[in-house]
């Protein structure tokens, strides 16, 4: 195994498995995140579905990260 993480493993680099399309939607989700999410009806649906699936990612670090001081 290369890389562990909570619960998830890959047995190779996870860089590797990182596309074009989901750094786009990190760099528009950090940047929706500071400025505002706008019109979620306006989002096509994958990005409303990578949207929450960050938003809960980002939580779920936030808590982990407030536990442990």
């Amino acid at each position: 195994m290369v890389w562990l993480r909570k619960q998830v493993a890959a047995e190779e680099c996870p860089k590797s498995l990182i596309t074009a399309e989901s750094t786009g939607w990190v760099e528009e989700f950090l940047v929706r995140n500071r400025l505002g999410f706008g019109e979620v009806r306006d989002l096509e649906a994958r990005t409303a579905e990578a949207f929450v699936i960050l938003q809960g990612e980002l939580e779920g670090e936030t808590k982990d990260a407030a536990s442990h001081d």
